[in-house]
C-alpha cells in the first residue's frame, strides 16, 4: 500500500493471498482514495465470484495461475494501453460567458446560475475533455451510461443535448457550442 502511494507506479500487479491483508481489500482501498493507477490481479483463485468481485472492486484485469509470462506480459501491454488512452480529469471549466465547476455541480452564464443536472454535467465534462473529436451517440452512451447498458437509447442522448442547448446557448435551434453527428 505504502509503495502504491508513495511511487506511483504504471501499473501494479497484485496478488490476492497476501500476508494480513488480502489484495481485495487492497484493491478496494487504493481505489476509494482515488488511486487510478491500473491493477491486474494475479492469483490462484480462480472461480467465477473471486473474478467478479476483483473486477467490481476496481482491478483491470484478473489472470488465474498457472499462467504463462507471454500472457501476462500480453495482459500488461494491454491495460496500459488502455489506461494511457484515459483522458485528463478537470474540475473546471469556461468558454464564452459560461464557467462550469465540476466539483461542485455549479454553472453560470454570464454570471447567473444555471440549473444544470448531474448527469448534463457528466455530458458536458466528457465533451469538453474530448472537445477535438467528433463523438457519435453510441460514444456518449458507452462513456457516460456504460458499455453494458442496453436500456438507454440514441433518442435519450437528442433529448439530453437539446436540454443543454436550451440552458447554454442563447439560440438552442442554432447551437454554436456543440452538436452530435448521427451515428
Amino acid at each position: 500500500m505504502d509503495v502504491a502511494r508513495q511511487e506511483s507506479p504504471d501499473l501494479i500487479i497484485l496478488d490476492l493471498m497476501l500476508p494480513g491483508i488480502d489484495g481485495y481489500e487492497v484493491c478496494r482501498e487504493l481505489r476509494n482514495e482515488g488511486n487510478r493507477t491500473p491493477i491486474i490481479m494475479l492469483t490462484a483463485k480462480n472461480k467465477e465470484i473471486d473474478k467478479v468481485l476483483g473486477l467490481e472492486l476496481g482491478a483491470d484485469d484478473y489472470v488465474t495461475k498457472p499462467f504463462s509470462l507471454r500472457e501476462l506480459m500480453a495482459r500488461v501491454r494491454a491495460v496500459l494501453r488502455r489506461t494511457t488512452e484515459r483522458i485528463e480529469d478537470i474540475d473546471s471549466y469556461c468558454f464564452g460567458q459560461i464557467e462550469l465547476d465540476f466539483k461542485k455541480y455549479e454553472a453560470t452564464k454570464r454570471g447567473k446560475k444555471m440549473n444544470l443536472t448531474p448527469l448534463q454535467f457528466q455530458i458536458l465534462k466528457l465533451l469538453i475533455q474530448k472537445k477535438r473529436e467528433v463523438l457519435s451517440r453510441d460514444e456518449l452512451l458507452d462513456e457516460v451510461w456504460g458499455r453494458d447498458n442496453v436500456w438507454i437509447s440514441h433518442r435519450t442522448i437528442d433529448s439530453h443535448i437539446a436540454n443543454i442547448r436550451k440552458k447554454i446557448e442563447d439560440d438552442p435551434y442554432h447551437p454554436h457550442i456543440f452538436s452530435v453527428s448521427e451515428g
